[in-house]
């Protein structure tokens, strides 16, 4: 890795988003509990393993999802709930210490932190780095730069909330799977629970871990 990557990756923020309606799901996914702990302290825990900085922003009164459960993260309350996840990233992005942060879901059961130093690691004078895993891009599975907040703000003052819409405001790196999958073989990193069905798996996929 070139030195210029390795000063980026070492001071870089973590952004976990955790405010989103869970409607598929049909409960608040954060509260999941995955084998010993909910989804979003097994979240936050692998991001404070590798960043020294981890921003959890949250719904405004999302039962717990407080300190101390959280470690050393950072909990940002959104100010009205359910304003999608543009409106989310944007708070995040201006209140992490760091130029450069990871974001991701709150939803990411088997998340490994060193994932997301690589990709961090990729970022050269890019606003965004952003896989495409299944042919589809990982937006929340992603790192971005501070200044792609004020594009965000942007599109919510015209009324856009859709996240992927920023792809046509910045520069971004789309990283093709062959590539990611060099950091994350069996991609197993952004799999996201969005059902039971999802959310079954995940425990299983945990549970087997643990034998």
């Amino acid at each position: 890795m070139p030195r210029n990557r390795e000063a980026i990756a070492a001071g870089a923020s973590a952004i976990v988003l955790a405010g989103g309606r869970s409607a598929r799901m049909g409960r608040p996914k954060a509260m999941l509990r995955i084998g010993a702990s909910t989804l979003i302290e097994r979240t936050a825990g692998e991001l404070l393993r590798a960043f020294d900085d981890v921003v959890v922003v949250a719904a405004p009164e999302t039962e717990g999802i407080a300190l101390p459960a959280l470690g050393a993260a950072a909990i940002l309350r959104d100010s009205e709930a359910y304003r999608g996840p543009a409106e989310a990233l944007a708070r995040g992005l201006r209140a992490a210490r760091h130029d450069v942060a990871f974001a991701c879901s709150c939803d990411l059961p088997m998340l490994r932190a060193e994932v997301a130093r690589r990709l961090i690691a990729l970022i050269d004078d890019f606003d965004a780095v952003i896989p495409r895993v299944g042919n589809r891009l990982q937006l929340l599975h992603a790192v971005y730069r501070r200044r792609c907040a004020d594009a965000l703000d942007a599109m919510s003052a015209r009324g856009e909330r859709r996240l992927g819409a920023l792809l046509e405001e910045i520069t971004a790196r789309v990283i093709d799977e062959a590539e990611y999958r060099r950091a994350d073989p069996e991609a197993l990193s952004c799999f996201n629970i969005n059902t039971p069905g999802d959310y079954a798996r995940a425990t299983r996929m945990e549970r087997d871990a643990r034998r």
